[in-house]
Formats: C-alpha cells, structure tokens, sequence
C-alpha cells in the first residue's frame, strides 16, 4: 500500500479521531459522522476520567436565555460535566450573549462542546473561540476521490489491517456516497477480513451493488477487453442493474483520463491539482497512454450520447450504452 499523506499534517487542530475533552471544543463543519464521532468520544473520556459525568444537552436555534450557565453549574455531587450544544449555524441572539459571556471564563470542570454545520450565522462566536486557542475540529464532507480514499486507509489502518489500492476504489464505489456507512464498510471488512484486503475480498462482500459491477464494467472497457466488458455489462442488465450508474462510472473513468491526457507532472502534484488520490492519477496515467485526443473525443461524444439515451431520451437505452463500451473498447486500440 503506497504511503498516504497524515489527516492530521493538514490541519492545525485536532481530529475527531483525537480531540481531548476542554472546558470548550468546537466541532465545525456539516458531516454529521464526524460530530457524531467526536461528540462520543468526548464523552467517553469525560466519563473515564471523572468517573461519571453530566450530560446535557442544549440547542443554540431553540435556546432559553442562562441554560448555558446553568448547564455548566457546580453540581451537587461534584461530577463533571458534558454540555453539548447543536445547531450553532441556527444560534439565536439569546445564545449568542451567554455563549461570548462563557468563553470569557469557561469553567474548568466542564467540557462544552459546540456543534457549528456550516455558514456565516455565529461567525463572531467562531472566531472568538479561535482567538481563544480552544480546539476546533474541521468536520467537512469527503467530497473528493482523494479524500475518500484518505478515509478508508486511515480507517483501515487504525483497525490494524491494510487495503490494497484496487479494493479501496472498489470499497468506495460501493458505499462511497455516505460516510457512515463507508466507515462501516472498512470496520466489517477489517475485522472479518484477512491481514491485506485486496479487491477480491471486497468483491465478496460487496460484488452484488450496481456500482461494484459498474466498475467492473468500466475497468474491463478501458483496458480494451470488449468481450469482457459486454459479458459483464449484459449480466448487469439482466440481473436489473439500473443503467445510469453503469453510464457514469464509465463517464468518470474517462473523466479521469482526460484530466491526466498529455500531462507530464508527477502523479503526487496532479493529484493536488485534480482533487484525486495519487493512485487515481498513476491509473489514469497508464489508462491514457491507449488514446489520441481524437479518439478520446469520440468516446466523450459517445458517453454523452448514452447517458441522455438511459435517462429518457431513448426507448433503446441498451443499445446506446452497448455502443458506448464498444467505443471505449475500440478507440484505444486504434492507437498507432
């Protein structure tokens, strides 16, 4: 598995793999998965160093003037205590006072823990608590390729275990769309799988999702393999595979290669540049090298062509997808 760059190296706070409790924490960004992740852990270690902890649970939108400091009041027994506080992109002005009020002498007993979606709402709390040097954890989307697939070997390995690059794309195209199940996906295969998952493994579990046989198809099309790559393509059809998926993995296969085309950077820089993991770009690299720009125009026409076709404007999508693949298949071996 080729080295990944740190999570952690492209931030200046911490992760929600690695947050400490602090009187205040601000979970910023609109992934839910990762809040979730670091509001748990927050808690959890809450409770294991006090041996039991308040937990209460607060909404800046719908906000009573004084529970903040109510909530982070001496209890009785003396626990210590948890205040979480969602929905600081919807914070009203009543929080707002008590929450600046707070942050210029936050109690030392407590971990408050602010949850901010996204947005200029609340702009002046943020940058007062950046001022302050609390720790902020970025919980943004996994929007690109890159950035998946920095998720998956980092979840991989923190079970102890490995991912082969082909298995992780494979992983990603079968539950790349939802970072929770993502994340579920790598835990199940990490612990009933073996030491090195490979794509085989994957297939396994996951060979039966449309986009796993869309790849299929899409891997088999750009090598060139055109009896491969209809076989595969009429066993989806005909076990119900929707066609639109099967368009667009073949779209974003090409996509990648016309990005890369006739480059000479190093695969590490384009991958900056493109938004993709390095592994994506050496693929593409390898997968261009079988076309001119003119045939890769004409399987652009064609995949535009086939994806109209499949979302209504045909009554014979089948057909104009069959075309699509035999035209990828083809206009790389007419190289040279």
């Amino acid at each position: 598995m080729p080295p990944r760059r740190s999570t952690r190296s492209q931030q200046s706070g911490p992760t929600w793999r690695d947050v400490e409790p602090a009187p205040v924490v601000l979970l910023l960004g609109s992934e839910e998965y990762f809040a979730h992740q670091a509001r748990r852990r927050l808690i959890g270690l809450a409770r294991e160093a006090g041996g039991g902890a308040e937990v209460h649970d607060l909404s800046a939108r719908d906000y009573s003037a004084g529970a903040l400091p109510m909530a982070t009041s001496p209890s009785l027994f003396g626990d210590s205590r948890v205040v979480t506080v969602g929905e600081l992109e919807k914070m009203s002005e009543e929080f707002l006072e008590d929450a600046m009020a707070y942050l210029a002498s936050p109690d030392p007993d407590s971990t408050v823990i602010l949850t901010h979606g996204g947005g200029n709402r609340g702009k002046k709390l943020i940058d007062a608590i950046g001022r302050a040097k609390h720790p902020v954890v970025e919980c943004k989307p996994l929007k690109s390729d890159r950035d998946k697939s920095d998720f998956v070997y980092a979840e991989v390995r923190a079970a102890g275990r490995r991912i082969e690059p082909d298995a992780a794309r494979l992983l990603i195209a079968a539950a790349g769309r939802d970072v929770g199940e993502l994340a579920s996906a790598c835990r199940q295969l990490a612990q009933d799988g073996p030491p090195t998952i490979t794509d085989a493994v994957v297939e396994k579990y996951y060979g039966g999702r449309a986009e796993v046989t869309a790849f299929k198809v899409a891997d088999a099309a750009v090598a060139g393999n055109s009896g491969v790559a209809l076989r595969a393509l009429r066993q989806a059809l005909d076990s119900g595979t929707d066609p639109v998926p099967l368009v667009g993995a073949l779209a974003m296969r090409v996509r990648h290669i016309c990005q890369v085309h006739g480059r000479r950077e190093s695969p590490a820089g384009l991958a900056r540049s493109l938004g993709m993991a390095p592994w994506q770009v050496e693929q593409a690299q390898r997968d261009s090298r079988r076309f001119t720009s003119e045939a890769l125009s004409q399987v652009v026409r064609s995949l535009a062509e086939a994806d109209a076709h499949v979302k209504g404007e045909a009554q014979d999508p089948v057909y104009a997808l069959e075309r699509a693949v035999l035209t990828l298949t083809t206009a790389g071996q007419r190289r040279g």
